[in-house]
């Protein structure tokens, strides 16, 4: 699997009740942790007083990223940017597991 540096950041439209907002968001906590367990979602983070959110996540290549896993986010109909960076392992990464190069 590839590693992809994605950031979204995810807008509410306007009218939505909190009832919906709650349950999207309890929806997207369940299915973060299947894609965790999966290997599809490595880190996750939100920057301090931010709504949107900065991973790693993995998948075969961008197409397979966007449609099977970003794409089955219950959120993921709110998501009004979403950047991906593909990503490699440089030579001096101190987390390399493949020893240096």
């Amino acid at each position: 699997m590839r590693e992809f540096l994605v950031e979204i950041t995810t807008t509410i439209p306007d009218g939505t009740s909190q009832d919906e907002v709650g349950r999207r968001r309890a929806a997207e906590a369940v299915r973060a942790k299947e894609l965790a367990a999966t290997g599809n979602l490595a880190r996750l983070w939100r920057p301090v007083g931010e709504l949107r959110s900065i991973g790693i996540w993995r998948a075969a290549d961008e197409v397979e990223l966007h449609e099977k896993v970003l794409g089955t986010l219950p959120l993921h109909p709110w998501m009004t940017t979403i950047t991906v960076t593909a990503l490699e392992s440089h030579p001096n990464d101190p987390g390399r597991v493949d020893g240096p190069a």
